[in-house]
């Protein structure tokens, strides 16, 4: 195999960086090794100057680009049209006075006269007070100087537009235009679909999600009516409300009727963004599954958690690449000769030392090697990753070896080791029968089965390491419901039925239950088209019906424009569906287990592990700092600032901004949901190590961010044992910011791959297994009316006999010819008959 680059004969040019290549041997660079090379530079570049990105996780990003999210900016002449409507209407109503200075029950009275308005025949006029109310919900910013007062008025103006019960009549004006056939069959029938197709359904889409983003947000200075309404609302979201199936039921079809083509009209990013916020309102965010975890955990006498994830993360720093100079990554494709090796040595390790204080925390290993990566290790280095890629990844080549004798101690002033492990260490309950069962039949000859705690036998460190797995035991709720869930199979009888909390989550489930398989393979369809690395096909669902203008534009500067809100829409809708999807995960998952397990299996099913991986399979590093957004078009900016001159250079520029916070969010999203996905699950991992997910993986280590480092590093973890020996060795950076970023398992040996659990002849019974323990979940409490196998019965020969039965009328007609041919005539073994009863 030809050296990707090596020092060439002496026609050849300067590197450009005063070091010429010529008066040595060597071999030729092949024309593919040069184009590997510099595809490598190229994406290394962008990674060199990466600083630490300071994100924040949470529910969702601040108040004003939540809300700004809801609008594509080709929807910004309407906020003109809105502020139209509402004064039309108003000076009908209310002479010489705005509406800030009307008091609370004039302002009362004015809605209550807007949503009798609302109630006409007429498709025009009904949609011109829709847009007043909307003018309401967008905080009338006519009347404002500052986006804080139109961010004020817009909330207050939500509650009192929840008083007032605006929901419910939009949420009837909402079924009118889903069920609108009308629209339906025209929107089929055009050959392209632009945003008038949806005008009615984004008005009443967007005050709906105004005054669910409003209502959920909240604060210390909410009065005490607030609070309340804000408990109701969450209520009637939550629960069947006038024999309604709930909010969310009502969102999921859309979606699923869109993606089925029935409906190309519908205004996907919005339902979607109502959809996640829906969700988040009615179940609860992150701090509140937190808070319920606690909860549960102490209604089942399990001991509390010994930290919050999310927490822990907060205070980790990120990995640092080393640092990509074109000296330095020829150096790694080419070693030099051992001479000029010598002489750079010492200009290497001050190199190192500059670099963000040696990264100590993340770098523990002070003794690292200053010589590159060899030939050898090179070529046996990663071969799925340019079977995948076409090139190697230079973030991690330098093997860990103890220094040699002659180098000289780094200095005290970097000697320093953190305190601790991040993660206290857990253990299952299997891991300490698996342990016990090894030292058993090595020390004894023979198993206790299940037996923790008999010892006999065993010697002294084996009874220390017996007390230490116990003191790190972790038994999680899922533990505890799937043990509960094999007692009520076995038992049903004497258990009894098993009392089901209707809880909020619970009722989703059920409502979900037998339509979930295409709720979850629509939300991946439109993920897929979502995603930047996917390509456009003529038969792939258009998701981009509510952003594209009626007239397509003409100039330069239109299109940038466009294509800037294209791309821009695009990722919200990744960040909705990534949100949403790891919420109800998250949810089922404390719920119930079986719950979670079976939305995992059908997302697995419909592909999500590849469609994720494809996702990363770009350049995550730009795709996080992308620029898609216009600042001065953002709401609500552009309504109160009169809009400047926009230039393509302006235009090119974005915004000012370290990174893309909804792009950095869903990759972690993404992230999470993978790793909920394969946790675990042997085979789903062998599905990561067969879609060569490693290298995939691997550069998104670029971004300098812990938390999402720390999501990659797990899912590299589990993957490990089934990538090989050599791949370990020659990814040793990798493996030691696994042993410092995430959780040590006992008994784990993660980096070795002697697992038993490992035998790839198990991975298909054990997915036949979790299948079939889901249906038996499924059964056994969702389709007890049709299960009749444990329903009563009557076995008095008196009230059997005694009851009448309505035979059909020509049933005594035929009476002695059945009684011949199915009593008289079938031959009765008593003996079989006796044995079986």
């Amino acid at each position: 195999m030809e050296d990707p680059v090596a020092p060439g004969s002496g026609s050849q040019p300067s590197n450009g960086n005063g070091n010429g290549n010529g008066g040595g041997k060597g071999k030729q660079v092949s024309p593919k090794g040069r184009e590997a090379f510099r595809s490598q530079r190229r994406e290394s570049e962008g990674s060199v100057d990466c600083p630490t990105l300071e994100f924040e996780y949470g529910d969702a990003d601040g108040h004003a680009a939540e809300l700004s999210e809801l609008y594509s900016y080709t929807e910004n002449l309407e906020f003109t049209t809105n502020r139209r409507c509402f004064e039309e209407d108003f000076k009908t109503q209310v002479q010489g006075r705005e509406w800030l200075e009307l008091e609370e029950d004039a302002q009362k009275t004015y809605v209550m006269g807007l949503l009798d308005r609302l109630e006409v025949v007429s498709r025009e006029r009904r949609l011109k007070v829709a847009r007043a109310v909307l003018y309401l919900a967008q905080g009338t910013f006519g009347e404002c100087d500052s986006e804080v007062d139109v961010l004020h008025w817009s909330r207050y103006n939500c509650f009192l537009l929840y008083q007032m019960g605006t929901f419910s009549a939009f949420l009837e004006l909402l079924h009118m235009e889903i069920d609108n056939s009308q629209a339906c069959s025209s929107a089929l029938r055009k050959p392209a679909i632009s945003i008038a197709d949806s005008t009615e359904l984004r008005v009443l889409l967007s005050v709906m999600y105004l005054m669910v983003e409003n209502i959920r947000l909240e604060r210390e200075t909410d009065s005490c009516a607030w609070r309340t309404a804000r408990e109701t609302f969450r209520t009637e979201l939550s629960f069947s409300m006038h024999n309604e199936e709930p909010f969310a039921l009502l969102l999921f079809s859309m979606v699923t009727k869109f993606c089925s083509g029935l409906a190309p009209h519908f205004p996907i990013k919005k339902v979607l963004l109502l959809l996640w916020k829906v969700i988040m309102f009615t179940l609860g965010g992150f701090e509140h599954l937190q808070a319920l975890k606690v909860q549960k955990r102490a209604e089942l006498g399990l001991p509390p958690l010994a930290e919050d994830s999310i927490q822990v993360v907060k205070s980790m720093r990120a990995a640092s690449p080393p640092s990509y100079t074109l000296d330095l990554g020829e150096s790694q494709l080419a070693p030099p000769p051992p001479s000029k090796l010598r002489g750079r040595r010492g200009s290497r390790r001050q190199l190192l030392t500059k670099q963000d204080s040696l990264d100590i925390y993340n770098e523990r290993d002070l003794f690292k090697t200053e010589e590159p990566a060899t030939e050898e290790e090179e070529e046996s280095a990663g071969d799925g990753e340019r079977n995948l890629d076409g090139e190697l990844d230079l973030l991690e080549q330098d093997p860990l070896v103890p220094p040699p004798p002659s180098q000289a101690p780094l200095s005290a002033e970097h000697v320093a080791f953190p305190k601790g492990l991040p993660w206290a260490p857990k253990v299952r309950q299997k891991d300490i029968e698996h342990f016990l069962e090894l030292s058993r039949n090595k020390f004894i000859g023979f198993t206790l089965g299940q037996d923790t705690d008999t010892l006999v036998g065993l010697p002294r460190p084996i009874h220390e390491s017996v007390k230490t797995l116990k003191q790190h035991k972790y038994i999680s709720i899922a533990d505890v419901q799937i043990k509960n869930e094999e007692e009520l199979e076995k038992c049903p009888m004497s258990l009894g039925e098993e009392v089901v909390p209707e809880t909020p989550c619970e009722i989703l489930y059920q409502g979900m239950l037998y339509s979930l398989p295409q709720y979850m393979i629509a939300l991946l369809k439109i993920l897929l088209a979502a995603a930047p690395t996917s390509k456009a096909k003529t038969d792939s669902i258009n998701i981009l019906a509510d952003v594209l203008p009626e007239e397509m534009p003409i100039t330069v500067l239109q299109s940038m424009k466009l294509g800037i809100d294209v791309n821009r829409h695009k990722e919200i809708i990744v960040k909705s569906i990534s949100a949403l999807l790891l919420l109800l995960l998250k949810h089922f998952k404390l719920n119930h287990i079986y719950q979670f397990e079976y939305v995992s299996q059908h997302l697995v099913f419909a592909n999500c592990i590849p469609l994720i991986l494809k996702f990363f399979n770009q350049n995550i590093l730009s795709y996080i700092t992308a620029k898609n957004s216009i600042s001065v078009l953002d709401y609500p900016c552009c309504t109160i600032q009169d809009l400047p001159e926009l230039t393509t250079e302006s235009l090119e520029a974005g915004d000012n901004n370290q990174f893309c916070w909804r792009n950095l969010f869903s990759c972690i999203n993404l992230l999470r949901l993978l790793n909920k996905l394969t946790k675990w699950k042997h085979s789903r991992t062998m599905m990561l190590v067969v879609f060569k997910s490693a290298p995939i993986l691997k550069r998104a280590l670029k971004v300098k961010q812990a938390m999402l480092q720390l999501y990659v590093l797990k899912l590299l973890k589990i993957q490990t044992k089934y990538l090989g020996r050599q791949w370990r060795k020659s990814n040793m950076k990798t493996m030691s910011a696994i042993y410092q970023k995430v959780r040590h398992r006992m008994n784990d040996d993660w980096a070795y791959g002697n697992d038993i659990d490992a035998r790839p002849w198990d991975f298909q019974a054990e997915e036949c297994t979790l299948r079939a323990n889901i249906e038996a979940f499924n059964s056994r409490r969702y389709d007890r009316p049709q299960d009749s196998e444990f329903s009563p019965v009557d076995n008095c020969l008196q009230s059997v006999l005694g009851q009448r039965l309505d035979l059909p009328e020509d049933f005594h007609y035929s009476y002695e010819i059945w009684l011949e041919r199915e009593v008289f005539s079938q031959p009765i073994c008593w003996e079989e008959l006796l044995q079986n009863h």
